[in-house]
């Protein structure tokens, strides 16, 4: 393991120095108190002055117009009547748990190259490549892959793909069901995802059948939607919530690498070789209101932006033969430029919803100086750091993270939990958001009222958030959490390369 970084400041958050934007963004956000407070001082001092005769009068006007009073009292009923059944039910988060493997199936970077070597199919060139990437990935020594792809020699096959699936969703469904004692039967909504496995029966119906759900569940499986599947199911789940009435929804996400590792020389299909790793999370959503004080968190909300319509966008991310009909998935070089535009437009709707005033008022104002006024000056990025206090960035490389921290002005702290679940787990896919929330549980940061921001990236091209407010604080002694064991030796010092051990 890397080198611990002093753990004096691990759980303390950033503070902001006071400035003149500090103190612009405090005046605005608390207009509204400003100016009401001096006006209820007024209307108070008004009242206090009201004598038993003045009552009197106020009462014989109402009696006066007392067609006027029914009329609006029977607006406002029914006014009130239609919000509350037309608004959205609220969506809880009762628990998660991320699924941890065996220490059997661990791989350093040195047995990964060292079955690379094995496996006779790399040229010498490409076993260098894939030297250099992973020695720049950020990837740490206590990553897991499948037994089939550990074994000399490998033996993926339909029969190992299915026990890694089992093994993953079965063990994270396992100790979900175990945190939050609610009974399979009790489950009317199921959905899985997992890009690149799908085997016939769907992983739905093999857990429809594991746990002997529910005849009348309601089941979905997606596939072939990449790294930010998790966050589609997420807003899956919540429409269904929305028309089942008080029931539970159990999302899963998971990657399958038994059958998904590439064994040609393309280079472009090399790269997720040294990047994702095993991994997968359950989730357990609910509308039922009587579980709201034991839920974490609650759905504000979820934002979906595909970027399919654009060929370059679509491309980048593409699973396709080689020259030697080997298949695998091809990385674009334009997948960070499609990965930020995507990210724009994904921020731009999302802003509005979560932005105080005082950032929105910022970005009109120097928009309008710029298109209407014709200076030329930047366009305002707001800052995101103002509407939440965590960030859970899909760790999908180092390159992906570098590019975020940058764009969003992040400081280390906030990208901590997103570089430490890549050093330590790797790119487990859509479940990587879980692992990265569960060690902001572990490090004991998420308290009551806190605002979390999911955001991942996925083939297609997809850019989707998800935004939580913790219902309360989260203590991580009595949780059950994956980094549970060793969160004190966390944060790491990851240096830009680490040298791979080689054999004399």
């Amino acid at each position: 393991m890397a080198d611990p970084v002093p753990n004096r400041t691990v759980n303390q958050r950033p503070r902001r120095p006071f400035n003149l934007k500090l103190l612009y963004h405090y005046l605005i956000t608390n207009a509204f108190s400003l100016v009401l407070i001096p006006l209820l001082a007024v209307a108070y001092m008004r009242m206090s002055t009201l004598t038993a005769d003045d009552l009197r009068a106020i009462w014989d006007q109402l009696q006066y117009n007392v067609v006027s009073v029914i009329i609006s009292s029977t607006l406002i009923i029914v006014l009130s009547t239609v919000y509350i059944m037309r608004r959205p039910r609220p969506v809880y988060l009762l628990d998660f748990s991320c699924y941890k493997p065996d220490d059997a199936r661990k791989v350093t970077r040195e047995i990964f190259m060292e079955r690379s070597e094995l496996a006779g199919t790399f040229s010498k060139e490409n076993l260098d490549f894939q030297r250099k990437i992973l020695e720049r990935s950020g990837l740490g020594q206590d990553t897991y892959f499948p037994e089939a792809v550990l074994n000399v020699p490998p033996n993926p096959c339909m029969a190992e793909a299915r026990k890694e699936a089992e093994m993953v969703m079965f063990g994270a469904i396992d100790e979900l069901l175990a945190k939050t004692g609610v009974k399979p039967k009790d489950i009317g909504i199921l959905v899985v995802n997992c890009s690149l496995f799908n085997p016939t029966p769907s992983l739905s119906s093999m857990v429809v059948n594991h746990y002997k759900l529910r005849g009348n569940i309601s089941s979905f499986n997606l596939g072939g939607m990449g790294c930010s599947a998790g966050l589609i199911s997420i807003d899956l789940a919540k429409q269904l919530l929305q028309v089942q009435r008080n029931t539970y929804a159990l999302v899963v996400s998971m990657e399958n690498i038994t059958l998904n590792w590439y064994w040609g020389n393309n280079r472009s299909m090399l790269l997720s070789n040294c990047l994702f790793r095993m991994g997968g999370a359950a989730i357990l959503l609910t509308n039922r209101r009587s579980e709201r004080r034991r839920a974490k968190y609650q759905l504000v909300h979820t934002v979906r932006t595909h970027k399919g319509p654009d060929d370059r966008a679509y491309r980048c991310v593409f699973q396709e033969e080689d020259e030697t009909s080997r298949t695998g998935v091809a990385l674009s070089k334009d997948l960070m430029a499609i990965a930020g535009e995507a990210l724009k437009t994904n921020i731009t709707t999302l802003g509005p919803l979560v932005l105080p005033m005082s950032e929105q008022l910022m970005f009109l104002l120097t928009l309008a100086a710029k298109r209407v006024l014709g200076m030329k000056i930047k366009p305002y990025l707001p800052d995101f750091k103002m509407a939440f206090e965590h960030f859970c960035i899909h760790a999908g490389g180092r390159a992906v993270l570098d590019e975020l921290e940058k764009n969003l002005e992040l400081s280390d702290w906030h990208m901590e939990p997103s570089r430490m679940t890549l050093y330590r787990w790797g790119n487990t896919s859509s479940s990587s958001l879980w692992y990265e929330l569960a060690y902001s549980e572990a490090k004991g940061r998420i308290r009551k009222g806190d605002r979390t921001w999911q955001i991942a990236f996925g083939s297609g091209f997809k850019c989707n958030s998800a935004v939580w407010r913790a219902l309360r604080s989260v203590n991580p002694a009595k949780e059950k959490n994956p980094w549970k064991d060793e969160i004190d030796n966390f944060p790491v010092h990851v240096p830009k390369v680490e040298a791979i051990a080689t054999k004399n």
